[in-house]
């Protein structure tokens, strides 16, 4: 009953005008970044986020999240109709959503992915529900040695799970937590890799680093790819409707994506992406008719659509009730929490629950407004897709500038933002992913602050972090990941050398 009457409180703080303002204007923007191919959404936060300064914590919060789910519904469209994902996590869907365009039903398609994408995220918010105050009454028992070693097998899983190579993926990470090292050290109060420019003592900016490596990062990207966009068709709302066979064989695929999406969304990594690919897989295990997959099944569109939908309210879970952002787009919103002096974790509950529960009954709400907004506009997002991006991104370009230089009025944050974006341009031009360094300039301060302590509560002794019952059942997970990822990579070695020694 107190999760409920909490809830009820939550809807009550939602709907207050501005809340509900910033619910619609998340999950437009959300959708209109996810049709429009070639910018994310952790690069369309980080750009938003001085905008975000003079607004109240919870509205801010209330916009940005809807941002982040917002923005998987629209990236199916991309995929569906022009063969080109609008996310990540929609590049599944491509593999039948385009060969259903091609054959008449791509409105059908758009539709069981608008459908799918509802379910997935209303079941995915029930779960955020129920799962997080339980988690985070939970974390309240953690000190300083949990939190570090928790912080700890999150990176070491994270660079499993990132999509790219798992040594890029450690590097940028390790990058990331040295990012994190510079300036003001909060322990011992000694300015550390400062060179003696006194701007660097409060060290890096996270809004900063995320709008240069993320923000003129893609921009730089985007206006270098010489690709035309194919022909996009014209879609009426009379092709929107699915017939009962494409419903009926959607249905199932649609809760068990769900599922599957919002138990991948629990681990670290790009979880949606993830997430969609599990789906697919398992979708076409289940299926009756495998050889159908690739050439335009709907169960290719409605499990993965939904898998990532479900994903992302998940994700949501370990950042809200243990304060630990597991990938690139709770990173952003973490920093979003952060400007506004809000810090998510296990007191946020009990500190804040207006935020708390106005936060998750906003995600409800906005998820009516995506289901109400995609079916009936799908025919405006088709001709934004035609929208020059030699036209937007500039603009964007221009918006991105000022607003970095209106956070500290510093010439040095707009030559930090500039290298930054140089940066992030030449780490995706090289197949580095970005997200782990952000995720390691967060979680960085983390780990050290949770290794010292932990080192200062037990006198020194590193044992307490094998001792205490929590942190050594974290830490033997961490060891597994480990010698599974050695033994995977020694396999084809001892496989030679026992072929060498029989010969």
């Amino acid at each position: 009953m107190d999760v409920i009457n909490m809830l009820l409180q939550g809807f009550y703080v939602s709907i207050a005008p501005t809340n509900l303002l910033a619910c619609t204007s998340g999950v437009l923007i959300g959708t209109l970044i996810g049709v429009l191919p070639g910018i994310d959404t952790v690069s369309t936060i980080a750009l938003l986020l001085p905008f975000s300064y003079h607004m109240n914590g919870t509205t801010a919060l209330i916009l940005f999240a809807g941002i982040y789910y917002g923005s998987k519904y629209g990236g199916s469209t991309t995929s569906i109709l022009m063969n080109v994902p609008g996310e990540a996590a929609s590049i599944v869907t491509c593999m039948d959503g385009y060969p259903l365009a091609q054959k008449g039903r791509a409105g059908a398609a758009l539709a069981i992915a608008a459908i799918g994408s509802f379910i997935a995220g209303t079941i995915g918010i029930i779960g955020l529900t129920l799962f997080a105050p339980p988690l985070a009454q939970a974390a309240l028992a953690f000190g300083p040695p949990e939190y570090f070693s928790l912080a700890l097998v999150g990176l070491i899983i994270l660079t499993k799970l990132t999509g790219t190579s798992s040594l890029k993926s450690a590097l940028m990470a390790a990058v990331g937590i040295m990012l994190g090292t510079f300036g003001l050290d909060s322990l011992s109060g000694i300015s550390r890799f400062t060179f003696g420019i006194d701007e660097l003592d409060r060290g890096f900016d996270l809004s900063i680093l995320a709008m240069g490596i993320f923000g003129l990062g893609e921009i730089f990207t985007v206006m270098t790819q010489t690709n035309s966009p194919p022909e996009i068709p014209t879609i009426r709302i009379k092709d929107l409707y699915p017939t009962k066979e494409e419903f009926r064989r959607s249905v199932v695929p649609m809760f068990r994506g769900s599922i599957a999406g919002f138990l991948v969304g629990l681990l670290p990594g790009p979880a949606a992406t993830i997430s969609s690919f599990v789906s697919y897989g398992l979708e076409k295990h289940c299926s009756k008719t495998p050889a159908e997959f690739g050439h335009g099944a709907i169960e290719g569109v409605a499990g993965p659509e939904s898998a990532n939908n479900a994903a992302i309210a998940a994700t949501m879970i370990p950042l809200l009730s243990l304060g630990l952002p597991f990938c690139g787009g709770t990173a952003i919103l973490l920093s979003g929490f952060m400007i506004h002096g809000i810090t998510p974790g296990p007191t946020l509950i009990t500190q804040q629950p207006d935020l708390f529960w106005g936060l998750i009954a906003s995600m409800y709400l906005g998820n009516v407004m995506l289901l109400i907004i995609n079916l009936p506009l799908i025919g405006v997002f088709v001709q934004l897709l035609r929208t020059p991006l030699n036209i937007l991104m500039p603009l964007v370009a221009v918006l991105t500038l000022t607003g970095a230089y209106s956070i500290n009025n510093s010439i040095l944050d707009l030559v930090w933002i500039i290298i930054f974006g140089i940066i992030g341009f030449f780490l995706r031009r090289t197949g580095f992913e970005p997200g782990p360094l952000l995720i390691g300039l967060v979680i960085g301060p983390e780990l050290e602050r949770g290794l010292i302590q932990g080192l200062i509560i037990s006198n020194g002794s590193i044992w307490t972090f094998i001792t205490r019952p929590i942190t050594s059942t974290i830490l033997v997970v961490g060891a597994s990941v480990i010698l599974y990822t050695l033994v995977h990579w020694l396999k084809p070695f001892i496989h030679i050398r026992k072929k060498e020694t029989r010969q």
